[in-house]
């Protein structure tokens, strides 16, 4: 799609938007937030029809075959500053390279997001995109697990976000946060109790759980999450997308060559979840280089060619549903030739 076409789809939305915004001022009653359910229309610029067309199902298809990831610190202003590193353009390589999904971090808790979701100019105009390229979006969340009702809000809105028609195609929860001082039995307790609610408020919604690897809480460091409830949001959650980021792993240890931390975990996981046919789709990193010009960042190891190979001989064996790499910002050129030679397609 090209970018003049997505304003122009944008600019239906404000004008939309700010008819109801001036009926209210007028009548006294209080406008929608802006682009939140915005008016389901399909828009055909070309032939200047408007028609009303129902949001499409969701089903876990958007978790299969190749998908790459993008946060708040690529693409949100509050996060990556006043020239974010990413744009929505950028959907063009990706689907030049056989992206089938973006997961796209929609919302976030803290100072630079009150709101609960990021922009939503930038969520609408990268949704429209994807979608005009053939790529699925999914939204995805980190909760802090923290009192109240924050988390749940902010997964219930990437849910109800809806722009001409379009809405996120999936929906992840990102299940890693430690913070807050909150103990290792409360954080569990209330992990188990959002899936529940999130479940019971949308029994249509197929949901992803992106989880910290088995083989990092159960052998790498057994403090980072004790007592992990594995079988109690067993029955939340749709699709398994294990954060088995190898690159952090010495090779010292075994971990560390795209193969065996990927294919543990995987099996660990459908040992701890009691499903040996759970839908899996592994998500590894970080990123991928050619192993030529490796940038100086030892807290942020990356990949290399040779390493993107093993991972998908991992999720092969596994029989993975799926693949990605975190993120595509820390993919070089050779590294998304070779992962569209893997996975793309």
């Amino acid at each position: 799609m090209h970018r003049d076409t997505i304003l122009a789809w944008l600019a239906v939305i404000a004008f939309v938007v700010g008819g109801a915004a001036y009926i209210a001022a007028t009548s006294g009653t209080t406008p929608p937030p802006l682009a939140v359910s915005a008016a389901p229309f399909v828009v055909d610029l070309r032939d200047g029809e408007l028609t009303v067309a129902a949001a499409p199902q969701r089903t876990i298809d958007s978790y299969r075959g190749y998908g790459t990831w993008v946060d708040v610190f690529d693409f949100s202003p509050p996060y990556s500053g006043l020239t974010p590193s990413l744009e929505a353009t950028e959907l063009q390589d990706m689907a030049d390279a056989g992206v089938r999904t973006v997961y796209l971090q929609a919302a976030r808790l803290d100072d630079r997001s009150p709101s609960g979701l990021e922009d939503r100019w930038l969520l609408a105009e990268w949704l429209l995109a994807a979608h005009e390229f053939d790529i699925d979006v999914v939204a995805w969340y980190l909760p802090r697990f923290g009192e109240g009702a924050a988390d749940l809000e902010r997964v219930q809105a990437m849910i109800d976000f809806e722009v001409l028609g379009q809405r996120f195609d999936g929906i992840g929860i990102d299940i890693e946060w430690t913070g807050n001082g909150v103990d290792n039995e409360t954080r569990s307790t209330r992990l188990i109790e959002l899936g529940q609610a999130i479940a019971a408020a949308n029994p249509d919604v197929p949901l992803g759980a992106i989880v910290l690897p088995p083989v990092l809480i159960e052998v790498v460091n057994e403090d980072f999450w004790p007592g992990f409830p594995w079988e109690q949001i067993a029955p939340t959650y749709d699709v398994w997308l294990p954060m088995a980021y190898w690159s952090f792993r010495s090779d010292a240890s075994g971990y560390g060559d795209g193969y065996a931390y990927v294919e543990e975990s995987v099996r660990r996981l459908r040992t701890n979840i009691g499903d040996p046919n759970a839908l899996v789709h592994p998500i590894g990193g970080i990123g991928g280089i050619d192993g030529i010009d490796d940038p100086e960042n030892p807290a942020e190891p990356l990949a290399t060619i040779t390493e993107l190979d093993n991972f998908a001989s991992a999720v092969a064996e596994t029989a993975g549903i799926g693949a990605s790499m975190y993120d595509w910002n820390t993919l070089d050129g050779t590294a998304r030739a070779r992962l569209a030679e893997l996975f793309g397609g």
